[in-house]
């Protein structure tokens, strides 16, 4: 049974500021931490209903009850592993490289970062009101993928200011995507679910792209942000 300090500790793990103060995040589910486990990630602590054969110290078993008190999940997953966050390396300017303009939602984010595991973008960057990417949510979504993708997080306005790469920002009014020669290297945008790329981050993109609505009667708002991403990141590989 696990002590009241314990799952308060572990509790804490869903809210970014303990994560970031603990240096620690929570992942769920066989697949996912048995992903996280054949990794480089370091594991702190594994607590499962059914054993993965690991070290006493590193495995504690609990019941089902004591796994619904620290879940997550409105339906727990057998169980639950404690990572440590790893310190990201220095972004290179090499490649494709993905960025979002404050991207708020978990499952976008999650689905962003399985999407670039899937089109080999090592580099994903983040504006810093981007959700947190070990947010639970997130982790979740990424079904393993965040092992192969170094996410960071910086002021993106400077950090776009200072790339050599031409930056390509995703756009209603952009030039169709069909119809441009897309290079592979440079950095594409996408923006916020509601409002798109900020104002700010408008200023540095140097090739604006859209996705053109093919349907007769053409109603459709928008695209969820992370369809457009997969979209587009198929186009540019399709290059």
């Amino acid at each position: 049974m696990l002590s009241k300090n314990q799952i308060k500790q572990l509790t804490r793990l869903k809210q970014k500021k303990y994560r970031q103060q603990d240096g620690l995040f929570i992942a769920e589910g066989i697949k996912t931490i048995q992903e996280l486990l054949n990794s480089t990630l370091i594991l702190q602590q594994l607590y499962t209903v059914t054993t993965f054969g690991l070290d006493a110290d590193k495995e504690t078993i609990i019941d089902e009850k004591d796994l619904k008190k620290i879940s997550a999940l409105t339906t727990p997953n057998q169980a639950l592993a404690v990572f440590e966050i790893p310190t990201i390396e220095t972004h290179s300017e090499t490649g494709l490289i993905l960025a979002l303009d404050d991207v708020r939602d978990p499952g976008n984010l999650g689905t962003i970062i399985r999407l670039c595991d899937w089109f080999g973008i090592t580099q994903l960057v983040c504006s810093e009101q981007t959700v947190d990417c070990y947010n639970p949510k997130v982790i979740q979504a990424t079904m393993g993928s965040i092992t192969r993708v170094q996410v960071s997080y910086t002021n993106l306005n400077s950090y776009l200011s200072e790339s050599v790469l031409p930056i390509y920002g995703a756009f209603m009014d952009g030039q169709n995507v069909y119809k441009e020669k897309l290079l592979p290297e440079g950095v594409l945008v996408m923006g916020n679910e509601a409002n798109g790329i900020s104002e700010n981050i408008e200023k540095r993109i140097t090739k604006r792209i859209s996705i053109p609505r093919f349907g007769e009667i053409q109603a459709a708002e928008s695209l969820n942000v992370a369809t457009a991403t997969a979209i587009l990141l198929s186009e540019f590989r399709r290059s």
